[in-house]
């Protein structure tokens, strides 16, 4: 069962690449790294969207976390191509 946080970051990565919604839903079922990227990608995301929210002057923080997301976001489509759907 996925915590609350894998559950919101999978939302987050269905909306942000809805070509590999499909998959990223079947993988997640049975895949826990991906749910593990999941969870990250909620945080970072929540982090990132909160810096820019409250107007955060630190602009070295926030290309940190647009780096992390994309990372993680570059980590997940890596996962949904290598895996075999059945």
């Amino acid at each position: 069962m996925s915590t609350a946080s894998e559950q919101r970051g999978l939302w987050k990565l269905m909306l942000k690449l809805p070509a590999m919604r499909g998959r990223l839903q079947m993988l997640s079922a049975r895949n826990p790294t991906l749910l593990s990227l999941c969870d990250a990608f909620d945080e970072a995301s929540s982090t990132l969207d909160r810096l820019r929210r409250n107007g955060s002057d630190d602009l070295k923080l926030i290309a940190e976390y647009e780096t992390l997301c994309s990372d993680l976001e570059g980590e997940v489509i890596d996962i949904c191509m290598r895996a075999k759907m059945i």
